[in-house]
């Protein structure tokens, strides 16, 4: 198994304080999850962290943008936002961002089992 890049090894050492935290190699960058819950990813040395209508407005009013990708010549964004560069420069900066992507993962987490029980109580009718 190849070793994550520097990048990803610095992020992981700022982030051993959320305990529970690994990376794992996805479509060409790292997925960031706390026990089996993605809340960040990594892209061309990019740390992205997963937002929701809860926290989305912290991360635009710093002028941050969302993770966009390319989809049969169509750009796509998802739910995951560029993290402010100065979040990066000590494990204190970066964790409160860390946290409050957390909780989105587990809010829409919570919202998808939701979702996936109504559709199948609905399906039995």
């Amino acid at each position: 198994m190849k070793p994550h890049s520097d990048f990803v090894n610095y992020l992981l050492e700022l982030l051993e304080d959320l305990e529970n935290v690994r990376a794992k190699r996805m479509f060409g960058g790292y997925g960031i999850f706390k026990e089996d819950l993605m809340f960040g990813l990594v892209a061309d040395e990019v740390l992205y962290l997963k937002v929701d209508d809860q926290i989305r407005a912290d991360f635009e009013a710093l002028g941050l943008g969302p993770f966009v990708y390319q989809k049969q010549d169509k750009a796509m964004a998802m739910s995951y936002s560029e993290t402010p560069p100065e979040a990066l420069d000590s494990s204190e900066d970066l964790l409160p961002w860390a946290e409050k992507a957390y909780a989105a993962a587990q809010r829409n987490a919570k919202l998808k089992r939701k979702k996936k029980k109504k559709d199948e109580s609905g399906s039995k009718k």
